[in-house]
């Protein structure tokens, strides 16, 4: 008894485990992610940290070789690039293939904290880490731009709602923000008025520092009550800026206006970005935005496109969002040319089929068995890890030849054994002693 005398001999059991298949398939296809071509996963974590106003001399000794030589200690690391620009550093630590991700992240976030007191002191955030596929490009690129705002509104609308609001959509890895203009004050001082009042750069610095302070005060005990004091000392423009007290000469206080200009700014004023469309170039600020591996780009790119109305519904209406790039609608375009060709395949097939065997059961039976194959093949790729792309799809397709050229094997080979068992000259091999049928390739 073979396997496929089983199911021919237990018909309700075939038809339950086909209905499995093409449910499983189904259910397989629907999880599946689409992406345009096969996912090529490196473990790679990369690591930024920033000083604003440092030279990339500075960044790369004060900030990258501390960092590079706690990196260095960490088991699985392959390769390991540092990138130093004016105020920003970027370590790129790519691990070989047996690393897992999960367990790098948590050694590489371990060594930041054992660098941290080898790092200045005035850094404004302690460095991050990401974990990114350098072979994965970003899948969504959109713009924000204003006719009427400053471009540092702008910027503040970019990162602090849109970014992070993104970054929390499933599937999404980070957003990446071009032509950042965060708002800043810059002082900006007269050395002729520095040096006839003698006052160092070192005493300008300090005293913004000490005046742009937000700490907790104290408390004030009462009787019956006590009362929390709050002194917000933060200060948030320019003008605000201007009656700080530098230090004293001769019994009077000098102020920073009296050294000086304060103005409103951004902290780089060297970057931007412009970006061309129907009403011609325009500056504006871009977003970004990479998936993560493995999850579908199509399903995040629609999730990220619904929250745009309650995006727009905060920003005011001169706050312009444009998608400047989509690469789900070339995956889309893509995908359904190979569905269509696959589907146009099949169809093809059956009707070749037919046109030359001319029989009805013949045709049915790799009519049925094709669709089916292919479904529960849906269930495999998923269990497997496979995407749906281009690559896999083509596969599939040429598989079909392969289904029917088995499909017709088998037909020939069932027929034919029948036209040997019922033929009437049979009887003469009997006589002989040669009842077996032929053998048939």
């Amino acid at each position: 008894m073979n396997v496929a005398e089983i199911f021919i001999r237990r018909p309700v059991m075939t038809a339950l485990v086909m209905l499995g298949i093409l449910m499983f398939g189904i259910m397989g296809y629907r999880l599946l992610p689409v992406s345009d071509l096969p996912n090529v996963d490196f473990p790679t974590i990369l690591v930024s940290a920033s000083l604003p106003g440092a030279t990339p001399d500075t960044m790369a000794s004060a900030v990258a070789m501390p960092l590079e030589k706690q990196f260095s200690t960490i088991a699985g690391v392959d390769s390991m690039t540092s990138s130093s620009t004016q105020g920003s550093t970027q370590i790129t630590l790519q691990f070989n293939l047996s690393r897992n991700l999960d367990a790098a992240a948590q050694d590489v976030q371990s060594m930041i904290a054992k660098a941290a007191r080898d790092l200045p002191q005035n850094l404004p955030s302690p460095p991050s880490y990401q974990k990114v596929n350098p072979a994965d490009q970003p899948i969504l690129y959109l713009s924000l731009s204003s006719p009427t705002l400053r471009l540092s509104d702008v910027d503040e609308y970019a990162e602090t709602l849109m970014a992070q609001r993104i970054s929390m959509v499933s599937g999404v890895a980070q957003v990446s923000v071009y032509g950042a203009q965060k708002y800043a004050v810059h002082a900006k001082l007269d050395p002729k008025a520095l040096a006839s009042r003698q006052i160092g750069i070192d005493e300008v610095s300090n005293a913004i520092q000490n005046g742009n302070v937000n700490l907790p005060t104290g408390i004030l005990y009462g009787t019956h009550q006590a009362y929390t004091v709050q002194v917000n000392g933060q200060l948030n423009k320019a003008a605000d800026y201007g009656p700080l007290i530098v230090a004293y000469r001769n019994g009077a206080p000098i102020r920073l206006r009296d050294v000086g200009q304060v103005v409103d700014g951004v902290e780089n004023d060297k970057t931007a970005s412009w970006y061309y469309d129907s009403k011609g170039l325009r500056r504006g600020i871009i977003l970004a935005i990479q998936r993560q591996p493995g999850t579908n780009t199509v399903e995040v790119v629609d999730s990220i496109n619904q929250l745009m109305p309650s995006f727009r519904a905060v920003m005011p209406p001169t706050v312009y969002i444009d998608s400047l790039y989509d690469r789900s609608v070339s995956i889309r375009s893509s995908v359904d040319d190979v569905k269509f060709t696959l589907f146009l395949a099949l169809v093809l097939v059956i009707l070749v089929i037919f046109l030359f065997l001319r029989n009805l059961s013949a045709t049915a039976i790799p009519s049925m068995a094709l669709p089916m194959s292919i479904v529960g093949t849906f269930a495999v790729m998923y269990l497997l890890g496979y995407s749906l792309d281009n690559l896999s799809l083509m596969a599939l397709t040429l598989s079909v030849g392969f289904v029917v050229d088995d499909a017709i094997v088998m037909l020939e080979i069932s027929s034919g054994t029948w036209r040997w068992e019922s033929a009437p000259w049979r009887r003469r091999f009997a006589a002989r002693g040669r009842l077996d049928s032929p053998s048939f390739p």
